[in-house]
């Protein structure tokens, strides 16, 4: 293989794959990235095994060829080099690269015992905006479980529910969907959490995506560069049972006030692992929120609320303050509706874009 290339194209492609690029026990051919050409296009890809990555860019290619470089090392060295093209040779297992007066060989392997990269093939595509998928992943996504021993709460389910294509995911303490698109083909697959999130790091200025997927793998197609991903094998839960429908309170607040007291309460609630107090004051038309700990002392603040009033308990609730806030940076608009039942229902927040909903499981703090 010989060619050259620009050093930012190279370093910007180096720069999206070569953080899934981890070595496993067993596997030490996996913390390299491979490069290999065709016809007038240098192609870089990583893969886990359970995701690849795969971007391509152009190059003046005088030879064809492959290889297994160490990412952590070729990105760090293309991305120190000054911006000026890039020559790269390979010498059996060395790749040789110049430019601009420095100079370097890395010890390589193979392009043959790399792993089989993975094609983004499926039997069905659709195209989805790319800022829409963007705005749903960072919605849905942060709400995913980490416990591997439930692997299927560390992923977002992709359906369509009433032919619309929606995201949701839930640790079983918060959930999360957003109801993204219209879609007439049936989708049913859960993508693991870390894969949506690479996707949205690697959209950039990006305008579409397309989507691939089959029974067992789902790729985002981003303009020159593709992530494919295995699927999490089982059957999603039935989420939508979780979704309070008919409310015994309703409290309309503006959402950067609900924030700011927020924050000050959260500076409270170590104590009480991050749990504050929700409590709805319909004849003085307040939010108030409080957070008492025994040791630092204790804090309420108010903002104004609009709140209606169905049932006979108190307009009261003790949740997560963080998982409150991560639920109102997520909520677009000026203002948010907070809806639930009593002290120990569930909580439903929403906000101008009536697709996405958040909810929240109460704590036990009184």
């Amino acid at each position: 293989m010989k060619l050259t290339i620009k050093q930012d194209n190279l370093a910007k492609a180096l720069n999206s794959i070569g953080r899934i690029a981890t070595a496993r026990a067993g596997l030490p051919i996996l913390a390299n990235v491979l490069i290999r050409t065709d016809g007038n296009k240098l192609i870089v890809a990583a893969t886990n095994l359970e995701v690849a990555i795969t971007t391509t860019i152009g190059a003046q290619v005088e030879e064809q060829g492959a290889l297994a470089v160490p990412a952590r090392l070729f990105t760090e060295f293309i991305g120190n080099l000054p911006h000026a093209n890039v020559e790269l040779e390979t010498d059996e297992t060395k790749l040789k690269i110049s430019a601009a007066g420095y100079k370097s060989t890395i010890n390589a392997t193979l392009a043959d015992d790399y792993p089989a990269i993975p094609e983004p093939t499926g039997e069905n595509s659709f195209i989805l905006a790319a800022d829409k998928l963007k705005e749903a992943i960072s919605g849905v996504a942060l709400v995913a479980g980490n416990d591997v021993t439930r692997p299927i709460l560390t992923g977002v389910n992709l359906c369509t529910n009433d032919g619309q294509l929606c995201m949701a995911a839930t640790d079983g303490y918060r959930l999360a969907e957003d109801r993204v698109m219209p879609l007439d083909s049936e989708l049913s697959a859960i993508v693991p959490s870390s894969t949506l999130t690479d996707v949205a790091r690697l959209l950039g200025s990006a305008k579409e995506v397309e989507i691939k997927y089959n029974d067992e793998q789902i790729a985002f197609i981003i303009g020159e560069t593709s992530v494919t991903s295995l699927l999490i094998d089982g059957k999603y839960i039935d989420y939508i049972n979780l979704i309070p429908t008919n409310t015994s309170f309703t409290i309309a607040v503006d959402r950067s006030e609900f924030i700011k007291i927020t924050k000050m309460a959260e500076l409270f609630a170590h104590e009480t692992a991050g749990s504050i107090i929700l409590e709805g004051d319909p004849t003085g038309k307040t939010l108030s929120v409080r957070s008492i700990a025994s040791q630092l002392g204790d804090n309420t603040s108010s903002i104004d609320a609009e709140i209606e009033v169905s049932g006979t308990e108190d307009c009261m609730v003790s949740l997560n303050s963080k998982f409150l806030l991560d639920a109102l940076n997520c909520i677009e608009g000026d203002r948010v509706i907070m809806s639930f039942n009593g002290k120990m229902s569930p909580v439903l927040l929403t906000g101008q874009n009536a697709n996405y909903r958040h909810v929240i499981m109460p704590v036990k703090s009184w």
